[in-house]
C-alpha cells in the first residue's frame, strides 16, 4: 500500500508512520473494504455518475477545515473520457497558496504501478518471463533465498507473495526522516545474500517494498537503462505526464511542490530515493496521474491497452474480496470491481483506481499522511457505497508540570513478553515497545498522554501518589500493563 514506517502495538496491527507498509496494516484497510463490501446495494442498470464537484468539494472541505484532518488535497476523475479536477486546502498548514490540479505530491507506493507497467511491457516484448527466477534478470551478484525446488519469480515479486518481510535492519535503523536517501544496491543486495524466508514462495500475501525494488533494478538490467529513463521514456513521455518525474537522491524538488505534513499537521522533510525508487519515488499532480488513470481504464491511449491488460490478467488472492495483479489490487463489491493502489510517504497520502466495468477513475492526492490517508476519499467517489471513513479527532498537547515526568518513566508488561519503556530526554517523554523504536508521546493532561506518530494514546494510573500501571489505547482496545518495580 505505501511506504512507511510502523509501530507494532500488542495484540493489534502494525501501524504505519512512514517507513514501510506492513502486511497488518494494510490488512486493517482490506478489512474495511470488505465490510463495506458486504453493506454495498447491488449496481443499478445503468451505472450511476460519478459525484458532483460540488459532492466532492464537500468532502474535501469537512476533511481539512471541520475535522482537521488534512491539509491540502486534489482530486481528478475521468467518466466517459472527460476529465474534472477539484481541490481543497492549502500548500502549508499556515499558508495561503491553495493546492491545484497542477499541485506536486509525493504519490509514494502508486509508483508501483509504474514500476509493474514497465514490468508487464517487458512481458509483453518477451524479454521477461513472469515465472522464470527473478535472479535470471538481476545484476550479477544478486543471490536470493530459495525454497527447495523453488525460486522467486517476478511475478511473485510482483503479487508481494514472495515470502520477504520487513526491510534491512540498517534501513529500518535510519527512522522516518528520509530514511531510504542514498540507499543502494549494496545494501540491498548484503541483506538478501543472508536473508531466511520465513514462508514458503507463493504461500502468502504480504506487503512488501524491497520485492518492488528488486523490479526495478530487474527492468534497468534488461533494458541497459536506468530504471528513471525507462519510466520516463515508456509512460511518462506517451501518456504527455509532463509534470511527473522521479525523486531521486540529490534531485531537486519541483516548485510547484506543496509542503508535506505528518499525521499531527506539522510540516516535515520530503523523501527521495536510490534502489527503492521503484517502490516509491514518484512526484506527480492530480492532473497529470489523471492519464494513467484514463489510459488503465481504456479510456485513453489504447496503444498501452494490451499492457494494461497483462498486469490484471493473472492475479493472486489477498483477503476474501481483494486479489492483486501485476502491482493493482482488485476489489469486488457487489456494485463494482474497483482496481486501485495507494501510498503514502512521510508527509503524503494517495489514491489511484479505476471502476473496471464502467472505467470510471478518480486520484486523490494530499499533502498530509493522515493516519488513514484518502484511501476512503478515492473508494468512496467511485462506488458511494463505501461509506467515507470516521476520522480521529486532532489531539493538541498541553503543558504539564515536567517534575511529573520521572515517575512515568520504568518499564510496563503489557504480556506476551512485550514491555512498553518510557523514559526521558530533558522536557519530553518517549514510549518504546519491545522491538521497535522509541516515539515521543505527548501530555493532554497529568496522566493521558498521545502519540503524534500513530492514533494511540497512553492513560497513566496513580495510586497513592505513585504510578503504578497504564492503559494503551488503540484502535478501539484498551490494554492495561503493570509498571515493574524497581
Amino acid at each position: 500500500m505505501d511506504i512507511g514506517f510502523s509501530v507494532q502495538l500488542p495484540g493489534r496491527a502494525v501501524y504505519k508512520t512512514g517507513l514501510h507498509n506492513d502486511e497488518a496494516l494494510f490488512m486493517k484497510f482490506i478489512a474495511i473494504l470488505t465490510a463495506a463490501a458486504a453493506l454495498a446495494a447491488p449496481a443499478l442498470a445503468q451505472e450511476a455518475s460519478l459525484p458532483t464537484d460540488s459532492t466532492i468539494a464537500s468532502i474535501l472541505v469537512d476533511r481539512i477545515e471541520r475535522d482537521q484532518a488534512n491539509v491540502g488535497i486534489a482530486v481528478a476523475v475521468i467518466e466517459n473520457g472527460q476529465t474534472r479536477f477539484v481541490s481543497h486546502g492549502t500548500l502549508t498548514r499556515d499558508g495561503s497558496a491553495p493546492v491545484t490540479e497542477h499541485t506536486i505530491f509525493e504519490a509514494g507506493s502508486i509508483t508501483k504501478l509504474f514500476t509493474n507497467l514497465a514490468l508487464a511491457q517487458l512481458v509483453n516484448a518477451g524479454r521477461i518471463d513472469l515465472d522464470a527466477p527473478i535472479t535470471r534478470y538481476l545484476p550479477d551478484g544478486f543471490e536470493l533465498p530459495q525454497a527447495p525446488g523453488q525460486a522467486i519469480t517476478a511475478f511473485d515479486l510482483a503479487t508481494h507473495s514472495a515470502g520477504l518481510s520487513g526491510l534491512p535492519p540498517d534501513l529500518l535503523a535510519r527512522g522516518t526522516d528520509n530514511p531510504y536517501s542514498g540507499y543502494g544496491a549494496e545494501g540491498l543486495q548484503a541483506w538478501l545474500a543472508s536473508y531466511t524466508l520465513p514462508r514458503p514462495i507463493g504461500e502468502r500475501f504480504e506487503y512488501n517494498n524491497a520485492g518492488t525494488a528488486l523490479l526495478g533494478l530487474a527492468i534497468a538490467h534488461v533494458t541497459g537503462a536506468d530504471y528513471a529513463e525507462v519510466i520516463t521514456d515508456t509512460i511518462l513521455a506517451p501518456l504527455d505526464m509532463g509534470e511527473t518525474r522521479l525523486e531521486l537522491t540529490g534531485s531537486p524538488l519541483p516548485a510547484a511542490m506543496a509542503q508535506g505534513h505528518n499525521g499531527a499537521r506539522e510540516p516535515v522533510a520530503n523523501w527521495d530515493f536510490d534502489v527503492f525508487a521503484p517502490a516509491g519515488a514518484l512526484l506527480t499532480s492530480s492532473s497529470d496521474l489523471i492519464k494513467f488513470i484514463a489510459a488503465a481504464s481504456g479510456q485513453a491511449a489504447p496503444e498501452l491497452a494490451p499492457v494494461f491488460d497483462t498486469m490484471l490478467a493473472r492475479t493472486r488472492p489477498v483477503s476474501d474480496d481483494t486479489e492483486i495483479g501485476l502491482g493493482w489490487f482488485i476489489t469486488t463489491t457487489p456494485g463494482s470491481q474497483i482496481v486501485w493502489h495507494n501510498g503514502m510517504t512521510g508527509g503524503y497520502a494517495s489514491f489511484a483506481g479505476f471502476d473496471r466495468r464502467s472505467g470510471k477513475g478518480v486520484v486523490v492526492l494530499t499533502n498530509m499522511a493522515a493516519q488513514q490517508g484518502v484511501n476512503d476519499i478515492g473508494m468512496h467517489i467511485l462506488d458511494p457505497a463505501i461509506p467515507l471513513a470516521p476520522q480521529p479527532r486532532l489531539r493538541t498537547a498541553v503543558a504539564i508540570d515536567p517534575a511529573l515526568y520521572a515517575g512515568y518513566v520504568g518499564d510496563y508488561v503489557l504480556g506476551l513478553g512485550m514491555v512498553l519503556t518510557v523514559t526521558r530526554e530533558g522536557d519530553q517523554l518517549l514510549a518504546r515497545l519491545t522491538g521497535q523504536d522509541a516515539f515521543p508521546i505527548f501530555p493532554e493532561s497529568e496522566t493521558q498522554f498521545f502519540y503524534k506518530v500513530v492514533d494511540a494514546q497512553i492513560t497513566f494510573e496513580v495510586q497513592d501518589g505513585e504510578v503504578k500501571s497504564l492503559t494503551l489505547h488503540q484502535n478501539g482496545q484498551a490494554m492495561p500493563a503493570l509498571k515493574l518495580q524497581p
